[in-house]
């Protein structure tokens, strides 16, 4: 049992690497469990209830913000509700969680350029690639430059993106292989379903409270906003800031924890890992970084 945050995962694969090397039977047998102590606790009237990670608090939030609430469109239009919008909603959130794992390595402006004014990206070849630059390069702000390139070791087209940022100038790709993947399907997908949806006159409803809006992030925004303002949460560091109370019913209680069965390819994985950040052989340790920096969040420097 470690703490829910990055540190505790850390200290997770420091576990797994021991008995995996000391004691590997535990491990082939099945007899090592990751016990899930929760991120969160969130306090909404009355209820009280405990969230195990980011992606569990969104989705609530959203069930939350989605009860009682219906988007007009347009002025006249038939208002969207229940799982219609649901749906929308959910497919929005998952684009725009794409987006920020791929800031990374792929400007996120490019991408939301892409979910919101539902431009298709090309690279097949030389007159696709300028062309999907000429569409992109027309959402841009004037820090951001386009231009499509050749790869010669990759024998393929590529769009080249540029920003200055703080005197600096920021590289990044798109690529054939993220056109090709379930992350740009995603954001395109999103982008169809989202497309000349929100018009003049367009209104979010959420109880007795509304407000007008000019595109479908603007509604989901406000809906998030105005659920969070009638909840309290409350997020856990570690297991040390939790009263003993609150470890049993949540983490140690048989009747309600969850656990994760730690197979033998998680154990081979974290030794891997390890082998490679911690070992003597440098030229590992190295590549890893160099390849794996661009996807680096939430650093304590």
């Amino acid at each position: 049992m470690t703490d829910a945050d990055v540190d505790g995962a850390h200290i997770r694969t420091l576990l797994l690497t021991f008995f995996y090397r000391q004691m590997p039977e535990l491990v082939e047998r099945g007899h090592i469990y990751i016990a899930q102590p929760p991120l969160y606790k969130i306090k909404h009237g009355k209820n009280e209830l405990y969230i195990k990670d980011d992606h569990e608090l969104n989705a609530h939030l959203l069930k939350l913000a989605l009860d009682g609430a219906m988007l007009t469109p347009s002025e006249g239009a038939e208002p969207i509700i229940e799982e219609t919008l649901g749906g929308l909603a959910r497919g929005y959130l998952l684009a725009e969680a794409v987006i920020n794992r791929l800031a990374g390595y792929v400007d996120a402006q490019v991408l939301h350029a892409v979910l919101h004014h539902n431009l298709e990206i090309d690279v097949s070849d030389e007159a696709a690639t300028r062309a999907s630059v000429e569409r992109l390069q027309a959402a841009m702000p004037p820090a951001i430059t386009l231009r499509a390139s050749y790869d010669e070791s990759g024998e393929a087209w590529r769009i080249a993106i540029e920003r200055m940022r703080h005197g600096n100038l920021k590289r990044g790709w798109i690529e054939e292989d993220l056109i090709l993947s379930g992350d740009y399907k995603t954001i395109r997908t999103a982008a169809q379903s989202l497309d000349g949806l929100v018009g003049k006159g367009a209104t979010i409803r959420r109880g007795e409270k509304g407000a007008p809006v000019k595109s479908f992030a603007e509604a989901i925004q406000w809906l998030l906003k105005d659920v969070e303002r009638g909840i309290s949460k409350q997020r856990y560091k570690g297991l040390g800031e939790m009263n003993p109370e609150q470890l049993w019913e949540t983490t140690m209680d048989p009747a309600v924890r969850r656990l994760l069965r730690v197979q033998i390819d998680d154990a081979i994985a974290a030794d891997e890992i390890f082998t490679t950040l911690m070992g003597d052989n440098v030229e590992p340790r190295r590549a890893f970084i160099e390849e794996n920096a661009l996807y680096a969040q939430n650093i304590d420097v």
